[in-house]
């Protein structure tokens, strides 16, 4: 019976771990595409949207080559 619990225990435990590990993960990801200075190569559009935890307006800038956005906050 110990057994059954420490396998269900480790599997938990390795959960909780990869859950934290992609929630910085994700974290970083994200933040690394908005900003203040637009990287080279990426050209302005139409699109403007308000980040509804921080209360600011972003503007989105696309870059042709690769399909990346990023968001200049204004």
């Amino acid at each position: 019976m110990e057994w059954i619990f420490g396998f269900y225990g480790i599997q938990l435990i390795i959960l909780i771990l990869l859950i934290i590990g992609s929630w910085f993960i994700w974290d970083r990801r994200f933040k690394s595409k908005h900003g203040k200075k637009v990287p080279d190569g990426f050209i302005r559009t139409n699109e403007v949207s308000i980040d509804p935890t921080t209360k600011k307006k972003l503007v989105v800038y696309f870059n042709p080559e690769t399909g990346e956005r990023f968001y200049k906050e204004d």
